[in-house]
């Protein structure tokens, strides 16, 4: 898969409701849930359902790419992990492109419905990669074939 058919298969995302725990393309997903799948056709989409922090700690462990924040090149498709700290990281967001992220977000523990998703603007979405202040770590898996 070249970048740009990945981007576009990204974008086919957008929209969709974000539920907490959602592991479902069509009922919906949640921040991990959304990198499981888009990973998924890649061969990158680590085994059983993760979190957040499981996603860290399978890429950071498996040679896919050191954590970095700074010289961060903004390659399409690095993970994005936000939180407290490298122990403590809360939500997961893919790169786009250099400047803009694909993140399953708006929404919380309570939102466990399609219904609670609309009235809680909860879905995938695009946003500025800087927005968020409590970037923790970006990695770039090294299987990326671009």
């Amino acid at each position: 898969m070249t970048k740009e058919l990945f981007q576009q298969f990204l974008l086919t995302y957008l929209h969709r409701p974000y539920i907490w725990g959602g592991d479902d393309p069509i009922k919906g997903l949640d921040c991990s849930g959304f990198v499981q799948e888009a990973l998924a056709p890649l061969g990158l989409d680590p085994i059983g359902d993760q979190t957040a922090q499981g996603l860290y700690d399978h890429f950071k462990t498996k040679g896919h790419g050191l954590p970095q924040l700074s010289n961060f090149s903004g390659y399409t498709g690095s993970l994005v992990f936000f939180g407290k700290s490298l122990t403590q990281i809360t939500h997961i967001a893919l790169c786009l492109t250099p400047e803009i992220i694909i993140e399953a977000g708006g929404g919380g523990s309570k939102t466990n419905t399609q219904q609670n998703a609309i009235d809680q603007n909860a879905f995938i979405r695009l946003r500025p990669f800087g927005q968020r202040k409590d970037i923790v770590a970006v990695v770039k898996p090294k299987a990326f074939p671009w």
